[in-house]
C-alpha cells in the first residue's frame, strides 16, 4: 500500500471523527498517459483541504473549487471521468490527452475507516469492498495477488503492506536501508542473533527479531513479494538465510561484499547443492552503481536495485561489478599529451 493512500485514510479518520463532511476519492482506471496509477486515493474535506493526490494538480484543483462552491452534498458513490475530450485533457493537465476514472465516495462512521486502519496497524493485508448503490462498506483479508476491481456494483481496493523486507543484521546500514525501505511502504522486518547489534537498535515500524536468519525465512514462507538481503558480513549468518531464500520465490535477494567475497559466497553455496539457476538470483555485489560512499548512499543504491528487478531490467551498466570493470579498464589520460 502506498505510503500516501495511508496519509490519506488517517486524515478521513480524523475528520470523521470531527463530525466534519468528507470524501475518498480514488482512481479507478486510466487510458492514455497519466500521471498517478490506478488506486491512488485523495481525501477532501469540506473546506477544500486536500490530503493525496489523482493527477498532476489541476483535477485536485477543480475538486476543491466544486466542494467551495457547492459544499460536500453527494449521498452515495459517484464515477466521474476526467479528460474525455480533448479539450478536457487539455484543461485538466493530462498528458497526451489522457482520460482518467474516479471513484468519489462520501464518507461516514459507516465507512469504516477506522477499523480498517486498526487492521493495518496490525500489518494486515485488507480488501475493502464498497457497494457503488448504497455506500455500504465490508472488510475482508485479501491475499498478495489479489488487485483492485471494479463492476458495476462495487468497488474492492486493497490495503496493506503487499511487500515485505527481510533484512539480516542490525548494523548502521540496515537502519538506512529499513527507514528509506518503511518510505517504499514495505513491511521491514531485521534478524539478528548477536545481542551486541539489537540493543539499541530501533526503528519506527520495524520489528526487531532475536533468531536464526535462515529459521525466520523458513518461517515467513518468502513468496514472490518478499525480498532479502543480507548484511552481516558473517558467513555463518549470511549464507545460511541466503540458501532459504534463494530456494523460495522471492523476488530478490541480495548480500553485501566485494566482488571477492561475493565469488567466494558463490562457491560456498554451490557446496550446500544451491543450483546454478538458483545462485543465478543472487545479487551481489548488492545495489546499482550510483558511486555510494556512505551508509545512507548504500541503501539508496541497495534499494534502487530492488526497485529495479520488480519493474525492469536493469542495465548491464549499472550493476556494481561491470561499472568497476569498465572503470579499470578506461584507458588514463596523458596529461603531457600536446604539450610543447
Amino acid at each position: 500500500m502506498d505510503s500516501i493512500n495511508l496519509e490519506v485514510l488517517k486524515s478521513c479518520e480524523e475528520w470523521i471523527s470531527d463530525g466534519r463532511p468528507c470524501e475518498l476519492v480514488t482512481v479507478i482506471r486510466t487510458w492514455g498517459s497519466s500521471p498517478r496509477p490506478e488506486g491512488a486515493m485523495l481525501a477532501i474535506c469540506d473546506d477544500g483541504c486536500v490530503v493525496g493526490s489523482v493527477s498532476g494538480g489541476c483535477i485536485e484543483d477543480d475538486l476543491i473549487d466544486r466542494v467551495r462552491r457547492e459544499g460536500i452534498t453527494r449521498t452515495r458513490p459517484e464515477i466521474v471521468t476526467y479528460g474525455i475530450t480533448a479539450d478536457e485533457a487539455h484543461r485538466f493537465g493530462l498528458p497526451c490527452g489522457g482520460t482518467i476514472q474516479l471513484a468519489i465516495e462520501p464518507l461516514s462512521n459507516d465507512s469504516r475507516v477506522t477499523e480498517l486502519l486498526q487492521r493495518l496497524s496490525k500489518n494486515e493485508l485488507v480488501a475493502r469492498r464498497l457497494y457503488l448503490s448504497s455506500g455500504a462498506v465490508t472488510l475482508g483479508p485479501a491475499t498478495t495477488g489479489m488487485s483492485m476491481q471494479v463492476s458495476e456494483t462495487a468497488m474492492t481496493t486493497i490495503h496493506g503492506p503487499r511487500w515485505r523486507l527481510l533484512i539480516v543484521g542490525a548494523g548502521q546500514l540496515s537502519r538506512f536501508l529499513a527507514q528509506i525501505a518503511i518510505g517504499m511502504d514495505y513491511h521491514v522486518t531485521v534478524c539478528d542473533p548477536r545481542e551486541e547489534y539489537r540493543e539499541g537498535w530501533q526503528v519506527a515500524g520495524v520489528e526487531v527479531i532475536h533468531a536464526m536468519p535462515d529459521d525466520l525465512a523458513i518461517e515467513m514462507k518468502l513468496d514472490s513479494h518478499s525480498a532479502v538481503i543480507a548484511l552481516t558480513h558473517d558467513p555463518k549468518l549470511d549464507d545460511l538465510v541466503l540458501m532459504e531464500a534463494l530456494r523460495s520465490d522471492a523476488f530478490y535477494v541480495g548480500a553485501i561484499g566485494s566482488r571477492v567475497n561475493n565469488a567466494k559466497r558463490r562457491e560456498r553455496l554451490k557446496l550446500f547443492d544451491v543450483s546454478d539457476a538458483q545462485l543465478s538470483k543472487l545479487h551481489g555485489p548488492i545495489g546499482v552503481y550510483i558511486g555510494s560512499k556512505t551508509p545512507a548512499e548504500v541503501a539508496i543504491s541497495i534499494l534502487a536495485e530492488m526497485t529495479a528487478v520488480n519493474g525492469v531490467p536493469l542495465l548491464d551498466e549499472a550493476r556494481i561489478e561491470n561499472a568497476k570493470t569498465a572503470q579499470r579498464q578506461r584507458p588514463s589520460i596523458d596529461l603531457c599529451e600536446g604539450a610543447p
